[in-house]
């Protein structure tokens, strides 16, 4: 539950608005109070035409809520060997990649090779869609049942573990946002061992805005996580209400 200034904040302070290649052209909101912009065109390895415009609109947010100013969040996916892509070592990015699972070989899509992927993905979006400073942005992990996932929860843990893993060890901000049904189809119990254990939570499904602040006090994914902030629909945009 929000408390004390927290609360006093989290109830007078405007929405923030997340946008990504779906407003693409459009004429985005004004006077948001913070902003997430999504890094890819709706699957986990491309990039959002539209993300450098959209930065620049992000970075007119005009604060008052414990979140930064701009933020960013990534399609997230484990596609197997199906996808146009699929690790075959602990090796990405010109780094031998220190590994939970173990070693990744070519052809296994389990925890070990789901871990390289995840991270692999998170090192792309880092470096190679055109986001300057990576480090300074918290990084939220959109994990949703519309893209590609595997039946083995733990192997889809391990992804996001990945990506997580990846965002931290350049000193950025990791989140994770889904829906609780869609959390545990996807990933199940994340034990308390996991780098997404304490993770902030953005939970979305709200209806307006007073749903949306009323599910600051809804339980996060995670047992040991905190539900930071809520989504809500109007329109063709998304708002978002901040819980600290």
């Amino acid at each position: 539950m929000l408390v004390g200034a927290q609360a006093q904040a989290a109830s007078t302070a405007g929405p923030g608005n997340d946008v990504s290649w779906p407003q693409c052209g459009q004429t985005l909101p004004k006077s948001q109070t913070f902003a997430i912009v999504g890094v890819n065109n709706g699957l986990a390895n491309n990039t959002n035409p539209c993300l450098a415009a959209e930065l620049s609109w992000a970075r007119t947010s005009k604060g008052g809520t414990g979140q930064p100013l701009v933020a960013l969040y990534v399609n997230t996916a484990n596609p197997g060997t199906a996808g146009s892509w699929w690790p075959s070592s602990n090796t990405y990015g010109g780094t031998s990649v220190p590994n939970p699972y173990g070693q990744c070989t070519s052809g296994s899509v389990g925890p070990a090779c789901s871990y390289m992927y995840g991270y692999a993905k998170a090192y792309d979006d880092a470096n190679i869609r055109g986001v300057s400073n990576p480090a300074s942005y918290t990084w939220w992990l959109d994990v949703e049942t519309g893209n590609s996932w595997s039946t083995d929860r733990v192997a889809n843990r391990a992804d996001l573990e990945g990506m997580s893993a990846y965002f931290a060890s350049i000193g950025a901000g990791v989140g994770l946002y889904s829906t609780s049904a869609q959390w545990t189809q996807i990933a199940g119990t994340v034990p308390a061992t996991s780098n997404l254990y304490a993770q902030r939570n953005w939970l979305p499904g709200a209806s307006s805005s007073a749903a949306a602040k009323r599910r600051c006090s809804d339980a996060p994914l995670t047992g040991g996580g905190k539900v930071a902030l809520t989504q809500y629909t109007s329109g063709s945009f998304d708002y978002d209400i901040s819980c600290i």
